[in-house]
């Protein structure tokens, strides 16, 4: 496998995530932060190590599980390649297939996960509630309930939000700009205090890339429920089919 000279992979399924039983935490729950000190450690990742981090799906998939990950544990030099690998190889960036070795450091210390998270009670609360805002950033034909390619049931949690997180890129599969995600999700979050604020998709996973958008621009981090759809459609909960007509 090709990727950019130098640079570790991790894989989402046993790396990133610690999955189990899907109606217990989703298709993606967060590993025990125990798991996620070793494997940095593992890959000589210290506290001053400075990471960065890509993906060939603009940062929508491993990255931004990884990048919020590491903010989570209070690491702050880790960025994201905007455009991830497609914009990397167009720039010229050199690639091989050579799987580098790492000098292996002592676990990393970690006590807890630091940025907000939600629970699926917390997340049922909030769909009631005119003060709490649950934002689903999955694409508007699986929102609508008009199709649903993994999970098995189609469809969306009452009254959550639908704001797709391909509308965080422009056409070349950047980021847009920050001022301009400033005034997209600052128009978005003007009714809400930042914690009654959950974000979510399918897993988990994409929801990383909204809330990397968010804090692109500059914005306080909200809640992010990693159940997600995954979860909360496993476990007879109310929701919505076919908002759309």
């Amino acid at each position: 496998m090709q990727h950019l000279n130098g640079a570790f992979y991790l894989d989402l399924n046993t790396d990133l995530a610690d999955i189990k039983d899907f109606a217990n935490g989703g298709r993606h729950p967060l590993p025990t932060v125990g798991h996620f000190a070793q494997l940095l450690g593992k890959h000589g990742i210290t506290e001053d190590t400075h990471v960065i981090v890509y993906d060939d799906k603009n940062g929508a998939n491993a990255a931004a599980r990884f990048w919020w990950m590491l903010k989570s544990i209070g690491h702050e030099k880790v960025q994201v390649l905007n455009g991830g690998y497609t914009a990397a190889i167009k720039a010229g960036f050199a690639i091989n297939a050579e799987v580098p070795s790492a000098k292996i450091e002592e676990p990393y210390r970690i006590r807890e996960w630091q940025l907000p998270l939600a629970e699926i009670d917390e997340v049922e609360v909030a769909s009631k509630s005119t003060h709490h805002a649950v934002i689903d950033v999955r694409d508007a034909n699986r929102f609508a309930g008009l199709t649903e390619p993994i999970d098995l049931i189609a469809g969306h949690i009452p009254n959550a939000i639908n704001i797709p997180f391909t509308e965080n890129l422009d056409t070349t599969g950047a980021f847009l700009a920050p001022e301009i995600l400033k005034e997209k999700y600052s128009k978005v979050l003007a009714d809400y205090k930042i914690e009654n604020v959950i974000v979510h998709c399918g897993s988990g996973v994409t929801a990383c890339h909204t809330l990397l958008a968010i804090d692109y621009a500059g914005l306080e981090i909200p809640k992010l429920y990693v159940g997600s759809w995954s979860e909360w459609s496993r476990n007879n909960k109310k929701n919505i089919l076919h908002h759309f007509s």
